[in-house]
């Protein structure tokens, strides 16, 4: 898609489903993990390119609270490239000026991987550049449950606004994301943000995660730029 992208008029916020890492090394007669250490490197090239771009948030979908029904074998595969590449990003901090972030349920990921979490918010927490939420055993449902039991514990005398609710939300800090991208051809939302995404704008693309480009995500933004949001008016 051609034309230009007004600069002015970036979406602040963008969220990525990132799909199609085990047909992207399937079609290589690559194994599963191949694909997903593309995925990985796709991520990283492309967080920069966003950052020069002027996007100011990211929000990316690394592992679901379903990916845990993938075979063990699998699951192992991933929580091992989640280790290689949190500390890449922990031993890249320096160089860079991206603050990470990590949102969903940390019960359930390897205490080892918590470690390099909190390591990795801590060391940059002082940056300035782009925001790259990363979304790790993380669902909706999952998210929306867990606030409303802080909601029931903790604001029993409060009235209950959609500010109060969000203020329990994973993504509190957060603005919300004014544009969702799909790579993959797959058309659905799978239980990601879905609070947050109410008044997104949603891309779906079918291009594999580790083939999307800044050159996609400028596509993205185009057609984001295109469409009018009236968000219930007229």
């Amino acid at each position: 898609m051609r034309g230009v992208i007004d600069g002015a008029a970036l979406p602040k916020h963008v969220a990525i489903i990132m799909d199609g890492n085990g047909r992207w090394a399937q079609r290589r007669f690559l194994n599963r993990k191949a694909g997903h250490a593309a995925g990985a490197e796709a991520l990283k090239k492309l967080t920069r390119e966003a950052e020069k771009l002027g996007i100011e948030y990211m929000t990316v979908y690394a592992f679901s609270t379903e990916n845990w029904k993938r075979s063990r074998e699998e699951v192992n595969d991933i929580m091992d490239l989640i280790r290689k590449y949190i500390q890449q990003y922990i031993d890249d901090s320096e160089n860079n000026q991206a603050r990470v972030f990590v949102i969903g349920r940390r019960d359930r990921v390897p205490e080892d991987i918590v470690r390099k979490i909190e390591n990795l918010e801590r060391v940059t927490e002082d940056k300035q550049g782009i925001k790259l939420i990363i979304a790790l055993d993380y669902g909706g449902r999952d998210e929306m449950i867990r606030a409303v039991k802080k909601l029931c514990s903790r604001a029993k005398d409060e009235e209950i606004t959609e500010s109060l609710f969000e203020s329990f939300l994973d993504t509190s800090r957060f603005p919300d994301p004014e544009l969702l991208i799909r790579t993959s051809g797959e058309t659905r939302v799978s239980n990601f943000l879905l609070w947050q995404l109410a008044y997104a704008e949603f891309h779906f693309t079918d291009k594999l995660w580790p083939d999307f480009n800044i050159n996609d995500l400028k596509d993205a933004i185009r057609r984001f730029q295109d469409r009018e949001r009236r968000f219930g008016g007229r």
